[in-house]
């Protein structure tokens, strides 16, 4: 049977990141049903770092009474056990059979809060959710309550939690006044909005008599009163980002200026200001949400994972930092001292650090086997190819479960996309328009195609149940793995055509493109004199 874990790349993820600050990892979009097109509920994730993606499926399974369930560190050593449930559901990636699917961004706040003793980590949290809950309101339930019994290890933690009705940000850290557990509040979106979160907290001021629409631990407030992180004599209310997370303009600049890019691109009439994300004294802080100036489609949602801050002043893909041909990729580490004054790139989105991403549909019309669609990408969003994989399915294509970060394959659907993308940067504004002409084609035909898949799969799910599972499993791994041939067609493609700085005309013969005159002026103006040649 394969490994239980819904996600191998999880724990290889976090083995790097674990007892590290993280300014400049994950994003995560929430989009709720009177904020989209046809009424899905969705949410986004990018799960962003060096790292090879193994997807995983975990069939549905029952248990005996007595029965426990290990927790396992990322060298698969037993940290400890906690109580198993009777039946536990499917899961596909990170999005279970009822539909219901988790992401995360952290934000670690306060390291001090950082429990050694506690026994759960947020994946591990993610995963025992995914296993035992239908819906988002009771994922909550039993992610607090598991936290409650057994401890929290992980550092500050943001997650979004969808299903066909309803979608919540849950926001963790601990551990709380008794040593465990942990502080949190979690807030429904509003029907018709998005929301939006990446590495820093995003809850402020919540409502403390409104069970529907909030929910927290009891001593949220008052362990930070005891901690020193919060004054009620201040006059000021409670918010629960900047006792837990406090703003620095590192942070700003790394998430804020994430969420105000979705924020201004979702609802452009509002003109937020750049002036928080650059950490502008007396700037407001950005709105937990927002609603969207139209109603979003699927399509709408993948492009506001790809994003380098085009057409703003904060653009990417412009400057001598972009080089002579555009590329919007900053290599490691994002941050830079000179003359003991301190600098850092731009953060976008998309980043060649992604090792996968997903883009969730939940649908309560439809039943859940065909209503729940996992839109899977590995590698940078900007590049990446969404591959539809139905949450009904009872198997996964393999050039997504296979491979490591040590030995490039052309059978790992990751390092196919990650080729294509690091070649482009040779000469991206060149190889861009390409990529993006088979990646529009793909997956506007997978869009085109959805509702005709749909209608059958509804047809079989009421004469064959079964059969419908093997319809939607044979669609899904057939697709996928015909993105990836494409995929691999494409890499062949660019190298061909892009070998030596040339570029291959209509007819085969290599031509000489040189530099755009921007970019020469620019070394020009650096080195006057060096290129010159005398009259």
């Amino acid at each position: 049977m394969k490994n239980q874990r819904f996600l191998l790349a999880i724990i290889v993820y976090l083995s790097v990141i674990v007892c590290s600050l993280q300014v400049d990892a994950c994003t995560s979009l929430l989009v709720t049903r009177g904020a989209s097109k046809d009424g899905s509920v969705m949410i986004t994730y990018t799960c962003d770092g060096e790292f090879h993606p193994h997807l995983e499926y975990a069939p549905a399974a029952d248990y005996e009474p007595g029965d426990s369930h290990e927790i396992t560190d990322w060298f698969g050593n037993v940290r400890g056990k906690i109580k198993q449930v009777p039946h536990t559901y499917a899961v596909i990636g990170m999005m279970n059979e009822h539909q219901l699917v988790i992401g995360e961004t952290t934000f670690d706040g306060r390291e001090e809060l950082c429990n050694p003793g506690g026994l759960l980590h947020y994946w591990d949290l993610i995963e025992l959710a995914l296993k035992r809950a239908k819906t988002a309101r009771e994922a909550i339930k039993v992610m607090t309550d598991l936290v409650a019994l057994y401890g929290y290890l992980s550092t500050g933690e943001s997650f979004s939690i969808a299903g066909t009705k309803e979608a919540w940000i849950l926001e963790m850290i601990g551990p709380d006044s008794g040593g465990q557990g942990a502080e949190w509040v979690a807030v429904r979106i509003p029907n018709g909005y998005v929301s939006c979160h990446a590495n820093k907290a995003r809850i402020g001021e919540f409502p403390l008599n409104d069970p529907k629409n909030c929910l927290y631990s009891k001593n949220v407030i008052s362990f930070a009163v005891e901690k020193g992180y919060y004054d009620p004599k201040s006059g000021e209310p409670f918010r629960f980002c900047d006792a837990y997370c406090p703003t620095t303009p590192l942070n700003q600049r790394f998430a804020d200026a994430r969420v105000w890019s979705i924020l201004k691109r979702t609802a452009s009439s509002k003109n937020f200001s750049p002036d928080y994300h650059r950490a502008v004294e007396g700037a407001e802080p950005y709105p937990l949400w927002v609603k969207p100036d139209k109603k979003l489609s699927l399509n709408d949602v993948f492009n506001l994972m790809r994003d380098h801050y085009e057409g703003t002043d904060y653009d990417m893909t412009k400057g001598v930092d972009a080089g002579p041909y555009g590329t919007p990729s900053r290599w490691r580490p994002l941050t830079w001292t000179v003359d003991s004054i301190e600098y850092a790139w731009e953060r976008s989105i998309s980043t060649q650090q992604t090792g996968f991403s997903f883009v969730s549909q939940s649908r309560s019309w439809l039943p859940d086997a065909v209503g729940g669609v996992f839109w899977y990408g590995v590698d940078d969003t900007y590049t990446t190819c969404y591959i539809p994989l139905y949450c009904g399915i009872n198997d996964i294509p393999e050039s997504f479960t296979v491979g490591s970060l040590g030995q490039f394959s052309w059978d790992s659907a990751w390092w196919v996309f990650n080729f294509v993308a690091n070649f482009a940067n040779l000469k991206y504004s060149y190889m861009l328009p390409e990529i993006q002409a088979v990646q529009s084609d793909i997956e506007g035909t997978f869009l085109l195609l959805q509702p005709a898949v749909e209608k059958t799969a509804v047809n079989l799910y009421k004469s064959n149940p079964e059969l419908m599972t093997r319809y939607l499993t044979d669609y899904s791994i057939m697709h996928a793995e015909m993105v990836v041939a494409k995929w691999r067609e494409l890499g062949e493609h660019l190298i061909t055509k892009y070998n030596d700085g040339y570029v291959k005309d209509e007819n085969g013969r290599p031509r000489s493109k040189g530099y755009p005159e921007i970019w020469l002026r620019k070394v020009l103006k650096l080195r006057p004199n060096q290129f010159r040649l005398p009259p």
